[in-house]
């Protein structure tokens, strides 16, 4: 795995490729960032094109397990923000299809 790109990193990245002062970088991702939380508050999901899209999931309550004790625990059902990436992204990093089963 990869090293992390840090948030100034990534303001840098956005400036240069933009042709953007940094602080103008700065306040774009900002600005994404707080129209991403409201809308995700609001339970809409939230596209972005070449990227993907964030949505909102319910999972519900389950049985668990302990792992020091191995005791059986209820977990409750909760909302969780997912992110799902876009087709042309995930074909960055290889060709995108459903995989095989293997013959035996």
């Amino acid at each position: 795995m990869g090293v992390t790109m840090t948030k100034t990193e990534l303001v840098t990245a956005l400036a240069t490729h933009a042709k953007l002062e940094k602080k103008q970088a700065k306040m774009f991702l900002e600005a994404l960032t707080g129209v991403v939380t409201k809308e995700i508050k609001k339970g809409r999901a939230v596209p972005i094109t070449g990227l993907g899209r964030f949505r909102v999931s319910n999972r519900k309550a389950r049985l668990g397990r302990n792992p020091q004790t191995g005791e059986p625990i209820k977990i409750p059902a909760k909302k969780v923000v997912r992110f799902t990436v876009a087709k042309p992204l995930k074909e960055v990093i290889g060709p995108v299809g459903k995989k095989t089963a293997k013959k035996r």
